[in-house]
């Protein structure tokens, strides 16, 4: 009997120790279906959080593809007010150079008319002298007693 208690024992330790291994297993297979659990809930989560991004990033692709017309738009705009500008700085320039002929021309003609006007200079002072002349033989004349030469009053 003593032989039957030991082994009795033995299958009660057995026992015991296998009941400890099944609730232990039990409550690995429970945490384990948690774990298991949270990540599907968690692949869903992302799931969701791809598919708001793909949303975000057709917003950002349709604002990028407009933001590249408007600038196409702005620099085709630019590109046309270049060129007008380009057109109006060289009808600037030929004004300018008809400008700069007229100058010349004006000085040229500056220099004819102080080429005249040192002529007349001198003309009017002939005609000063000739008027000087003038003066006195009409001084003369008024006293036709100096025209004679040897007259006492004169």
């Amino acid at each position: 009997m003593i032989g039957a208690g030991i082994v009795l024992i033995g299958f009660a330790l057995a026992f015991a120790g296998m009941g400890l291994f099944m609730i232990n297993m039990g409550r690995d297979m429970s945490t384990m279906t948690r774990a298991v659990t949270q990540m599907g809930a968690d692949v869903s989560s992302m799931n969701v959080d791809m598919s708001y991004m793909v949303g975000d990033m057709e917003v950002m692709a349709e604002s990028i593809v407009a933001g590249q017309t408007g600038m196409s738009g702005d620099l085709a705009r630019i590109r046309t007010d270049a060129e007008f500008m380009g057109s109006d700085l060289r009808s600037m320039n030929a004004d300018v150079d008809r400008i700069t002929l007229s100058i010349r021309g004006m000085a040229g003609d500056v220099g004819a008319m102080d080429g005249t006007v040192g002529r007349m200079t001198h003309a009017a002072g002939t005609m000063s002298g000739t008027m000087g002349r003038i003066s006195t033989d009409m001084h003369r004349m008024t006293r036709p007693e100096g025209l004679m030469p040897g007259m006492p009053f004169r």
